[in-house]
């Protein structure tokens, strides 16, 4: 496991890095702040401190290097995530819940813009390009992740395995929504009251389900 550190920073020990790794860098740092779109070739270039000729060395084109860059910014997250939560305790519940906390942290810090990979998605109409094609792995990796914590909270509840399933796919879409409404909002008491959601969703996991009664044999004599 990698060093936990805030997601958005990049690696001291790359620096000043090779001619790729400043490119990488660099759209990385200007398409999470700016977007795609409003980033050109040249504001790459000009801040990787590169010449434009080793843009078209390492890359055929500028959505070849924002995936490129993406991929790397996967690798990086999930590390930080996955060493972040695991910190949180040893049990699954209180690993799934403290994911808010993670997140939390994250959304105080100042170069927070909210999720580089549905920001991404968000920007590109085909399903097929390779810059969504990354951020739906990226999705499918923290899927996998929140997915093996609710398996392991089944077992510790003691309850149907069969429902670690739907309950990730649910805590998936409470930690994009968290990230999407501190991104809009600004508050980063979104994870909080995401998290609160999750206690419930916990709760009603491992409650017993409630026992059926047959219905009464008895016949009804006629008046």
């Amino acid at each position: 496991m990698t060093r936990d550190t805030n997601p958005t920073a990049q690696n001291d020990a790359a620096q000043p890095g090779t001619a790729r790794e400043r490119l990488l860098d660099a759209a990385e740092a200007l398409i999470y702040a700016g977007g795609i779109h409003a980033t050109g070739v040249d504001a790459i270039v000009r801040q990787s401190g590169t010449a434009r000729k080793s843009f078209y060395t390492h890359f055929e084109s500028k959505d070849a290097l924002i995936a490129a860059a993406l991929e790397r910014r996967d690798e990086r997250w999930m590390n930080w995530f996955i060493a972040s939560t695991q910190r949180r305790g040893k049990g699954a519940r209180k690993r799934l819940l403290g994911m808010f906390d993670v997140l939390r942290e994250w959304f105080v810090s100042a170069d927070f813009h909210g999720c580089a990979f549905l920001n991404a998605a968000g920007e590109i109409e085909s399903a097929d390009d390779p810059i969504r094609v990354v951020a739906r792995k990226h999705k499918a990796r923290l899927l996998d992740f929140v997915r093996a914590e609710c398996e392991e909270f089944a077992a510790q509840a003691q309850i149907d395995a069969r429902r670690a399933a739907p309950l990730a796919r649910q805590w998936l879409v409470l930690l994009d929504g968290a990230i999407a409404v501190a991104l809009v909002s600004g508050e980063a008491a979104a994870a909080l009251d995401a998290q609160a959601v999750g206690k419930t969703l916990l709760d009603a996991a491992a409650k017993p389900a409630a026992i059926k009664r047959p219905p009464s044999r008895r016949t009804v004599q006629p008046d």
